[in-house]
């Protein structure tokens, strides 16, 4: 219905009854499936048990729930209209430098299985390069790379926009999809090949997809969207 805050404000103004009669100012606790609670006259329904947002993160924007430099994060963005009393926690990480898709949930089962590498979901970028990489180059990040924790599993890549020009002065558009989720991955695996990254925006995870969200904008995913997560991480659907 609304905000912690706002909430205290019509329970304050006598809008809300529990069982027909108005609560106590001390405060009362009640058990969601027995006790009818309404707002002028209107029952309110118990939140669902999860909650499931999708937010376009902003450059600079720290991908964290709380920061001790007290820098803007992620949960910052949303807000209370967008946490609705959850305790919400974003769902693998976007560098501070990096923009795109980003779910904040607190669905432990959905948030393991979409980061786990054992479940490979899908993550694809679209990254901005110095430089036009070679044929070999973008081969080298199909068939995986060496980083200094490991060989990368293969990529898919390809060329989507390439400037003219010289090859060291130009630059180029890349889509990439990895099923893996180390830090600052697609940064290091493009600068193995000896490119650097001008921008990163994620643009899908799993089956969900940015689509036109705009630059810090948020919404709460659909049923549908909720029902092929859990399908895609084979988890029962509810």
């Amino acid at each position: 219905m609304a905000s912690r805050r706002a909430a205290d404000e019509l329970i304050a103004s006598g809008s809300v009854r529990v069982n027909g009669k108005r609560p106590p100012v001390t405060g009362l606790e009640i058990d969601p499936d027995q006790d009818v609670v309404t707002v002028d006259g209107r029952p309110v329904k118990p939140p669902s048990k999860h909650r499931y947002v999708m937010l376009n993160k902003p450059l600079g924007v720290i991908t964290t729930s709380r920061d001790e430099s007290a820098r803007t994060t992620v949960l910052d963005v949303i807000g209370q209209e967008g946490r609705l009393g959850h305790r919400l926690f974003p769902v693998g990480r976007l560098d501070a430098d990096s923009t795109g898709l980003l779910l904040l949930t607190d669905d432990g089962d959905v948030a393991y299985r979409l980061t786990h590498p054992r479940y490979k979901v899908d993550k694809e970028y679209v990254v901005t390069v110095a430089g036009v990489p070679r044929s070999s180059e973008l081969n080298a990040l199909r068939e995986g790379v060496k980083l200094d924790d490991g060989m990368t599993a293969p990529a898919e890549v390809e060329m989507m926009r390439a400037t003219t020009g010289a090859r060291d002065s130009g630059r180029a558009e890349l889509r990439v999809v990895i099923r893996e989720g180390r830090h600052r991955q697609v940064r290091r695996m493009v600068e193995a090949i000896g490119h650097k990254v001008l921008g990163l925006r994620r643009t899908s995870f799993g089956p969900l997809r940015l689509g036109r969200l705009k630059t810090g904008g948020w919404r709460v995913l659909s049923s549908g969207e909720v029902i092929a997560l859990r399908r895609g991480t084979g988890l029962d659907v509810r």
